[in-house]
């Protein structure tokens, strides 16, 4: 048989009174004539739980696992309500229902890990966009307009509006707006080969730096104007046997100082 008491009038329809059935329960011990309290406890509350979940419907949640959500923080605050604090019931549930269901959004439903602050910010531009809409019809509020309205700067608003994008991630194959099969993957770079080179450059220009006038500029003769050995040859009047030996020892002095300067 149940024993939590009729109903009477309440901030929500839905709540029962059950003020002398939690006093009872804090007066039993643990057993299962306590569990069938709790549980019949649970059940009566429920439906005010599961009213605060519909609230957060449409925010890329299933409404189903909304309601498990909601009724895992109406099971916490019955065991941890305590009457004798003189607070009612639902006073102590709807905010720890409500605590347990926003938990649920920032620790599973975003896709990015985003800081807490800037969650924070995020749900506070979002209010303050939703409350100016009914005031700007027509038209979107402004970052200036939003800033004002949630006591926010710009750019604090500006880091909320970009973390309302978070809570989902666009597949790299999907297609882009407004073009012709253009995927988002197409969109993202990749490795620059010029990168290396520019690190290259920057070792070895100590070395190159280091040899004779003469093999500098065979060196950029051959690499930076793309001469022949037989034509450095015949501007510098000699033969391209010679050009080829000062070429390999440039190129193993090169190395050798590199090498060197690796091992430090």
């Amino acid at each position: 048989m149940r024993t939590v008491s009729p109903r009477k009038p309440h901030s929500h329809d839905d709540a029962p009174e059950t003020t002398r059935d939690f006093e009872r329960l804090a007066g039993l011990p643990d057993g299962p004539e306590r569990r069938r309290l709790r549980d019949e406890l649970v059940t009566a509350w429920l439906p005010m739980a599961e009213r605060i979940a519909v609230r957060f419907r449409g925010r890329g949640e299933a409404l189903e696992d909304l309601y498990q959500v909601a009724a895992l923080g109406l099971v916490k605050a019955v065991d941890h309500y305590d009457p004798a604090r003189g607070n009612a019931f639902e006073a102590y549930a709807v905010p720890t229902v409500t605590g347990e269901i926003k938990r649920h959004f920032r620790d599973h439903m975003w896709t990015l890990h985003v800081p807490r602050r800037v969650q924070d910010l995020r749900n506070r531009v979002r209010t303050a966009a939703k409350e100016l809409s009914q005031t700007t019809p027509g038209r979107r509020p402004t970052v200036a307009e939003i800033a004002a309205h949630a006591r926010l700067t710009e750019d604090e608003v500006r880091t909320g509006m970009e973390a309302l994008e978070c809570f989902s991630a666009l597949s790299l194959e999907a297609e882009m707006p407004g073009t012709d099969g253009y995927a988002l993957g197409d969109s993202i770079g990749g490795p620059d080969p010029a990168y290396d080179a520019v690190v290259d450059r920057v070792a070895v220009r100590p070395c190159l730096e280091a040899l004779p006038e003469r093999e500098r500029l065979i060196l950029y003769l051959r690499f930076f104007k793309g001469m022949t050995q037989s034509g450095i040859a015949d501007q510098l009047g000699i033969s391209q046997m010679h050009v080829s030996r000062l070429l390999s020892s440039c190129f193993a002095q090169v190395r050798e100082e590199l090498a060197s300067a690796d091992a430090c």
